[in-house]
């Protein structure tokens, strides 16, 4: 269920609402905006934090019953001392929502004092994203035991861009959760392709679907060598076109895995954990999302959308360890495990990305287990041929609050994925592993500026954060909205 935001005056003192949220630095005292809701609650704010029962630590909480007039009930939620506030707004405003959806109010009001643009937005972005919940294959609890889910939230002294801006966002992340959510045999290769024709139907976007017949037309051997697991199944390379910078001028290309299963193919995975193997399609939500927001927000540079999606199975017809195929680029490519999948796919979709003659090409996946290792669920691993796209991209996702970390790309590590039998390996095995995976995409993104997100660690989370339930964060989707709007200028 989408979250519905609006703003309102900041009158606390003539607040009529079933939830007031007031966000507080570390430090803070009653402003003239909060003195009058300090009188409608008898003096309650001002005990409060003379008494130093709320600290406003990050993440802290506490709630107050409201009076016989005025809001019915009060949640105080610290921003702590942050280094940058539109971050921990965001931060807020998840866990505001959250706590509103325990409580089942409904609707809410959010005050963290004056809100400049980008605040706003961030502040959206996190509400929504604390409102956000997936039930689609849940029964109802019986309607005694029902609390109403949060879908309405006033931010008070709101930026009208900021508002604007941060709900076409917050309806890209939804969307990529929602979709890394479902389960694998609900979300499909055709499922992906399905949601990309929507999209293209609600924005006038051009896309296009092509599966098994066509990618062997493009001699998409790479891709198709993952897919001839589940025959099945039909893959799908889907493309989204969003033109609307200059007429000529060159694309963003933004790629995505959409691997709807990943078995491990015949190097098939422990069985222990396996379901959470759904997620390995978050890079497509992730593309999927970001064009969805790019489109709302109507942002003036000409993107491209690229997804390759199949499932990785083990069968009688599943490609094997040792097997030698061809990829779209025409280079020979020796299978060494077939569970590092995802990059034979992505290897056909970054050749197929050159037809646009982009300005620059950003993928994402949840490739590799060793990036988790490397910088755990904090941070992505940030890799690529262009120095300066590099620093670009991580730049977008620190604003977006989805940070991330650059990892080497020295020749020396070329050596790991040599193929006695071809021209690469597809794995270089366990050292460096995530760094190997990335030259070997390399080997297929040597045409323009490129950069890979490894989202092991970050689209999906086996714990709760706090912000987010066990599940996917929406990640990659504000670093690639932010990459793009930080070219429009």
């Amino acid at each position: 269920m989408t979250l519905s935001l609006s703003s309102g005056p900041a009158d606390l003192g003539a607040l009529d609402a079933p939830l007031l949220v007031v966000g507080l630095p570390a430090g803070a005292t009653l402003d003239a905006v909060l003195a009058p809701l300090d009188r409608t609650l008898g003096g309650a704010l001002t005990r409060t934090l003379d008494r130093r029962d709320f600290r406003a630590g990050r993440d802290e909480t506490l709630h107050l019953s409201g009076a016989a007039q005025g809001p019915r009930r009060v949640l105080l939620i610290g921003l702590g001392k942050p280094a940058e506030r539109a971050g921990a707004l965001r931060r807020a405003g998840a866990i505001a929502a959250r706590q509103a959806g325990r409580m089942g109010v409904g609707e809410l009001a959010f005050y963290a004092g004056a809100l400049d643009a980008t605040e706003t937005e961030a502040l959206a972005v996190g509400l929504a994203a604390g409102a956000w919940d997936y039930t689609d294959t849940k029964t109802a609890p019986p309607a005694e035991e029902r609390r109403a889910p949060l879908t309405s939230a006033r931010i008070l002294g709101a930026d009208a861009a900021g508002l604007a801006s941060g709900s076409a966002i917050a309806e890209g992340h939804g969307l990529a959760r929602t979709l890394g959510m479902m389960p694998g045999n609900l979300c499909t290769p055709e499922f992906l392709a399905q949601t990309a024709r929507e999209i293209g139907t609600r924005h006038g976007l051009t896309v296009q679907v092509q599966g098994r017949a066509e990618l062997e037309k493009l001699g998409a051997g790479s891709f198709l060598c993952v897919a001839q697991g589940a025959p099945q199944e039909d893959p799908k390379l889907i493309s989204l076109e969003y033109w609307g910078g200059a007429k000529g001028a060159a694309p963003v290309v933004l790629v995505g895995k959409g691997l709807c299963f990943d078995s491990g193919g015949i190097s098939i995975k422990p069985a222990q954990g396996m379901e959470w193997m759904k997620f390995d399609m978050c890079g497509a939500a992730g593309v999927l999302g970001a064009m969805e927001a790019i489109a709302r927000l109507k942002l003036p540079v000409n993107v491209v959308g690229l997804i390759g999606s199949t499932t990785n199975m083990p069968s009688g017809t599943a490609v094997k360890p040792g097997d030698v195929v061809k990829a779209m680029s025409g280079k020979f490519i020796e299978i060494i495990n077939t569970d590092a999948e995802g990059r034979l796919v992505l290897a056909d979709v970054l050749c197929y990305a050159r037809r646009y003659k982009p300005a620059a090409v950003i993928d994402a996946a949840t490739l590799t287990g060793a990036c988790v290792i490397a910088l755990g669920h904090t941070a992505t691993g940030v890799m690529g041929n262009d120095a300066d796209l590099v620093r670009e991209v991580i730049g977008a996702g620190s604003r977006a609050g989805e940070p991330g970390w650059e990892l080497p790309m020295w020749d020396d590590y070329r050596e790991l994925i040599k193929s006695d039998v071809a021209d690469i390996k597809n794995s270089g095995g366990r050292p460096a592993g995530t760094i190997t995976a990335a030259l070997f995409l390399k080997e297929f993104a040597d045409e323009f500026p490129w950069v890979h997100l490894d989202v092991a660690g970050t689209a999906y989370t086996e714990a709760d954060l706090g912000t987010v339930p066990r599940g996917p964060t929406g990640v990659p989707v504000g670093t690639f909205v932010e990459l793009v709007r930080g070219r429009a200028g």
